[in-house]
C-alpha cells in the first residue's frame, strides 16, 4: 500500500481508542543507530503552544528513554491488527536484551523529517521532535493516582513532541 501525508487529527479517535487497547508503538533511535519500539497506553495528542502535539510518558528505567533523550525525536506508530502479537512483544521485552525488529521480522524506516524512525505497515504513524519535557512530580500527584501507577518509584518522563509529520495507509 501507498503511504500518503494526512492531517494530525485524521483518524485521532481509533488513535486514542488503540492507545488504550492494545496500545500503540513508541520508536525511537540513537546517534549510533539502534532502533528500539516499546508499546505505550498512556499518552494524548492535540494542540499545545499553538502546535500539533503528542505528548508521551516514559519512564527512566525503559531502554527507549535513553533512545529519545539522545536524539531528542520519536514516532508514535497506529498498528495493524496483525502487529498485536508484536505489540505485546514490545510490551513485555526490553530492548537492551533483545532486537524487537530484527527478532520478529519488523521492518522499518528512517524519517525525513525528524531524527527517529517510523514503523513499517502501521496504520498511521506520527513523527515528533521533542519541544519539552517534564519529569513527573511525586509531591504533586493525587495520592490515588500515585499508589495506582507508581508507588513510590520510576516515576514518568513526559515527552512533548511536535508533529511534523503523519502518513497513514491509502485506502482506496
Amino acid at each position: 500500500m501507498t503511504r500518503i501525508e494526512v492531517p494530525y487529527d485524521h483518524e485521532i479517535n481509533r488513535t486514542l481508542e488503540l492507545l488504550h487497547r492494545p496500545g500503540l508503538l513508541l520508536a525511537a533511535r540513537d546517534s549510533q543507530g539502534r532502533a528500539n519500539a516499546m508499546t505505550i497506553g498512556w499518552g494524548t495528542l492535540g494542540i499545545i503552544w499553538s502546535l500539533p502535539i503528542f505528548a508521551v510518558l516514559v519512564r527512566p528505567s525503559r531502554y527507549t528513554y535513553g533512545l529519545i533523550e539522545d536524539a531528542q525525536a520519536f514516532s508514535v506508530n497506529v498498528p495493524t491488527r496483525a502487529m498485536y502479537d508484536w505489540v505485546a512483544v514490545c510490551g513485555s521485552r526490553s530492548g537492551r536484551d533483545m532486537d524487537k525488529f530484527t527478532e520478529h521480522h519488523m521492518a522499518y524506516t528512517a524519517s525525513e523529517v525528524a531524527d527517529t524512525i517510523t514503523i513499517d505497515g502501521a496504520l498511521q504513524t506520527y513523527e515528533c521532535r521533542v519541544v519539552h519535557h517534564n519529569d513527573v512530580i511525586p509531591a504533586n500527584l493525587d495520592a490515588q493516582v500515585e499508589a495506582n501507577a507508581y508507588g513510590g518509584a520510576d516515576y514518568h518522563r513526559i515527552y512533548y513532541g511536535q508533529i511534523l509529520r503523519v502518513t497513514a495507509e491509502e485506502t482506496r
